[in-house]
Parts: structure tokens; C-alpha cells; sequence
């Protein structure tokens, strides 16, 4: 079973570490180097003092901090694979553990002439690049990061099916549901999550967790940037949505759970009243089986609107300004580089 407070795992379980790394300030790639290194370093300790670890999570922005100044965005932009990526396999190899580290920026195709991606990458046991992501939802209107546009799922330690989103993603029900049908079992979700949302954040994740039978691993920043304060609470939730455990506020705060490969495995293929990532493609399916027209259910979706988003995406974006707004500036809270609205609907 998955479980909470030991630091072992086992051959069922997979040992998971979040940290809760204190959002730096910094300004030069040879800031954002020795930085690295102590990331490194918290890789290769962690793994002494938790010899079950399997995986290690930082948060997103832990690497780089957040560039306000536009011009030390560009100029610290990375490159994947690159240095810091190298390093951060180095370290994994060593450690023999698998990490999850957050590269803001990641340079765009055509840089310098467009903005960096926000991005993540999966690094395995034997230092290899085995996933990365790009935010796809980047946090508008104060994040300029280009958006990605996909997920993915792979192979993670012990075969455990690992998905990565990032940050304010985690607030569309759509991306955590991506990933679990595509068959994520743990979804990984680096954030660096500041005040006033903090109960928003904690409770989405678990309800997520719920709502498509996942564990998820949050690693939350912590400390004071000068800008905003981040209110850490990192956890990692169980695919029922409870809390296995939770940081507070502190900073290099962690959290450390083994989570059992075959516990949801048996859950997704025998629980019946709340399998919904089962009853959402076979539709009432006690009801058309009585009916006598199959044992399947209904498979066709109900939704128009994701309808029209697949077939006709600029209409489904006038039906979203529709009861939301038609432009991206806000006449009564301007922020930098967005474009006041012409008129005012």
C-alpha cells in the first residue's frame, strides 16, 4: 500500500521526495550556476538521509528564480540538453535517483527573437533526459513565457507512469485529465505558488487527485523574493485525493511518501462507484445495459463546447469572451506589457 513515514520503499512502492526550495533572486548565468550546485548537492544529501528515494521534485523557478528584468530573461535562457542539464544528470546518476528540475527559460527555436519556454525535465538514474515539458498554460497576465502545447507520460522509476505539469496548469481540470487517460498513475505538479492562493492551490490539487484516481507530487517555492511571498505546502496526495503528507511554510522543507505501483493499478481496474476516468467513456452504463442496447455504455462525449473547441477553436474562444471579456488588458488594473483595451464593452 502507499504510505507515509518511513524512509524506505519497496519493490511495489516508489520513493518520492518534494522539496520545498526557497525561491532565489538572481541576476547572471553564473548565478544560476552556483545555484545549481546547490541543488545538486540537496540531490546527492537527500538521498542519504532518505535511501528509498527513488525520485526528487524541486519547484518550478528553483533553478533560475524569476527574471523580472526582461534583458536577464534572454541572457540566462538555457539551452536543453546544456550545462545545467548536464549537471543536474551528473547528480542523479551519482545519487542513483531520479529528478524533476525546472529550467525558466528554456530558449525559444527562434531566440533571441521570441520568449523562452517555461520548462522541465525528467532526469532518470542514469542521467538521462527522459521527458520534457513545457508549460502550456504559463500564468497570464504577468508570466511572457511561450506557451507549450502538449503533455506527456513515460516510464518512470520502477515503471511507474509519470506525467509533469507546472504551476497555475494545474487550474484547468482539462490537463490533469489529458494525462491520467493518456495513463499518468503520478502527476507532478512544481509550482512556485505565492500568496493570497494558497488554499486554492493545496485543495485543487487534491481534488484532482480524486477526480482521476492519480497520485500527484506538489513542490511548492517558500521565502520572499522581493516581489511576492510563496507559502510553500508542498505534499504529496494519495490517488484518493488524502493528504499523505504536507509541508508547512518552512524553507528546505520536504515531504517523503512510498507510492504503491500495483495499489492503483487494482484501484483504476476494480473500483466501480467512483472510477470516473472508467464511467466518463461508458456513460450510464448500468442503464443502457438494462436497456439492452450493449454493455459499454454511452462513449460519445455530451460536452458541446469541447465539441466546438476540437472542431472550430476560434468559435469556441468567442463563446469563452462571451461571458468573460474580448480583450486581454483590463481598463481598471493595467499591467505591464499588455495592451490596454480599446473600448470599453
Amino acid at each position: 500500500m502507499s504510505r507515509h513515514g518511513d524512509i524506505s520503499s519497496s519493490a511495489d512502492t516508489v520513493g518520492v521526495c518534494v522539496f520545498q526550495y526557497p525561491m532565489p533572486r538572481l541576476h547572471t548565468t553564473e548565478d544560476v550556476i552556483e545555484n545549481a550546485k546547490k541543488i545538486c548537492d540537496i540531490v546527492k544529501g537527500t538521498k542519504t538521509g532518505l535511501p528509498g528515494m527513488d525520485l526528487i521534485v524541486f519547484p518550478e523557478y528553483s533553478t533560475m528564480g524569476i527574471m523580472y528584468d526582461r534583458q536577464e530573461m534572454f541572457d540566462t535562457a538555457c539551452t536543453i540538453p546544456g550545462d545545467l542539464t548536464d549537471m543536474f544528470g551528473a547528480a542523479c546518476k551519482e545519487a542513483g535517483v531520479w529528478g524533476v528540475f525546472s529550467l525558466t527559460g528554456e530558449q525559444h527555436e527562434e531566440h533571441p527573437k521570441k520568449n523562452p519556454y517555461n520548462t522541465l525535465v525528467l532526469i532518470n538514474d542514469q542521467g538521462e533526459i527522459v521527458q520534457k515539458y513545457r508549460k502550456i498554460l504559463p500564468w497570464t497576465p504577468i508570466e511572457g513565457w511561450t506557451p507549450g502545447d502538449t503533455t506527456y507520460v513515460t516510464d518512470g522509476p520502477k515503471g511507474m507512469k509519470v506525467s509533469m505539469i507546472i504551476c497555475d496548469d494545474g487550474n484547468y481540470p482539462e490537463i490533469w485529465r489529458d494525462c491520467a487517460m493518456k495513463g499518468a498513475e503520478l502527476i507532478i505538479r512544481p509550482q512556485g505558488y505565492m500568496y493570497p492562493a494558497k488554499d486554492q492551490q493545496v485543495q485543487v490539487s487534491k481534488t484532482m487527485a480524486w477526480c482521476n484516481q492519480v497520485y500527484v507530487a506538489v513542490a511548492n517555492a517558500s521565502g520572499f523574493d522581493g516581489v511576492y511571498t510563496y507559502f510553500g505546502h508542498s505534499a504529496i496526495i494519495g490517488s484518493d485525493g488524502r493528504t499523505l503528507g504536507e509541508c508547512g511554510t518552512e524553507d528546505n522543507g520536504i515531504q517523503y511518501a512510498q507510492l504503491s505501483i500495483s495499489q492503483i493499478r487494482d484501484a483504476r481496474a476494480n473500483d466501480q462507484s467512483q472510477n470516473q476516468l472508467f464511467k466518463l467513456t461508458h456513460r450510464g452504463y448500468t442503464g443502457v445495459y438494462a436497456n439492452g442496447d450493449g454493455d459499454k455504455g454511452i462513449a460519445e462525449c455530451p460536452f458541446d463546447w469541447y465539441k466546438t473547441w476540437v472542431t472550430n477553436p476560434k468559435l469556441a474562444q468567442a463563446m469563452a469572451e462571451n461571458v468573460t471579456r474580448k480583450t486581454i488588458g483590463v481598463a481598471c488594473c493595467p499591467v505591464a506589457g499588455i495592451p490596454p483595451p480599446n473600448t470599453e464593452e
